[in-house]
């Protein structure tokens, strides 16, 4: 028998502290940043976001994510025997956060590993479960998106510090006999690493390099609505299906100008389109799953329903993943 693997279900976790961008802008303020709430809105989109306290760590927000998918499915953690954590923020360098994920649910025994693909971590994660589950390796996955990317901003640089926030979001996938995720391609190309980076390490005790996320704007944003053009043109051709065909697209959620773009470029019309920065803002690995769960839980996604989630982040890395809900 062939055998698929399903989404059967979704979580989400956010930082209890929302902050608008007024309040933003007062604390820049205080730091002698100038900026506003116009500002922001008219070149990202964002409204606000949440930032955690400084005990919440990605791997809190990850299990809480989990329970909730786990919940939405009745399914016991127990069960589970793959978890994959996209991060670019671990609570530690090792242990792996899904194994404090796994300890924590309690569910020992199966695979339990991270992937580092920045703000494609959730596609790369999606794949990578879909291709273990299909090849018998996992019969039950929890993919989960998971960052605290405020603890690498610097927030003396208005560029980036106004453009991100903290969050996870999770799926459960279950093997069956019926398809639900229906194809899912992946790329890098490290020639861009400089674009996009946090180029620091832990060495001998303390940090090297540069501890904080740089980026180019400008070039980020022509490669990110190139490549989410043509890797949605290819997954959906890999499942033999239409752009059309497409009832919702999730993209990563960095700007409302890329997904903007992006959904023109496809010929998606702006309600088919997911869009959850202006709650958000970027929450790298985090967006997708979170703008998925929040979909599905306010009825706008429905079983049956085709959806189309893309990544794209540093690396320079980029891949989309094909649904049938």
């Amino acid at each position: 028998m062939t055998v698929f693997s399903r989404i059967v279900g979704t979580g989400s976790a956010l930082p209890e502290r929302r902050v608008d961008n007024d309040e933003l802008c007062r604390e820049l303020a205080a730091r002698g940043i100038e900026t506003s709430s116009d500002w922001i809105v008219e070149r990202t989109g964002i409204r606000q976001r949440h930032l955690a306290a400084p005990e919440t760590s990605s791997s809190m927000l990850a299990i809480e994510a989990a329970r909730k998918a786990l919940e939405m499915a009745g399914v016991a953690a127990e069960t589970v025997d793959l978890i994959i954590v996209a991060t670019s923020t671990p609570d530690y360098v090792f242990p792996s956060t899904a194994c404090l994920v796994q300890k924590a649910l309690g569910a020992p025994g199966g695979a339990a590993f991270d992937v580092q693909a920045v703000c494609s971590g959730f596609a790369y994660g999606l794949a990578t479960a879909d291709a273990m589950i299909r090849t018998g390796m996992a019969h039950r996955a929890l993919v989960i998106g998971a960052e605290v990317f405020s603890r690498i901003l610097d927030w003396n640089d208005r560029g980036t510090c106004v453009l991100f926030g903290d969050g996870a979001g999770a799926v459960l996938l279950d093997a069956g006999s019926t398809p639900g995720i229906l194809a899912a391609r992946l790329h890098a190309d490290g020639r861009h690493e400089g674009i996009l980076r946090t180029a620091g390490n832990v060495s001998g005790g303390g940090i090297t390099g540069h501890p904080f996320l740089t980026m180019d704007g400008q070039a980020v944003f022509k490669l990110a609505v190139s490549v989410l053009d043509s890797v949605a043109r290819e997954t959906v051709a890999a499942a033999g299906m239409a752009v059309s065909d497409v009832d919702w697209l999730i993209p990563h959620q960095a700007n409302v100008r890329i997904l903007q773009a992006t959904g023109r470029k496809l010929g998606i019309p702006p309600e088919r389109v997911i869009v959850t920065v202006d709650q958000h803002a970027n929450t790298s690995a985090a967006s997708v799953p979170l703008a998925l769960d929040l979909a599905i839980r306010d009825g706008r996604i429905k079983p049956g329903q085709h959806v189309l989630m893309e990544g794209v982040g540093g690396g320079f890395t980029w891949g989309a993943v094909l649904v049938r809900m």
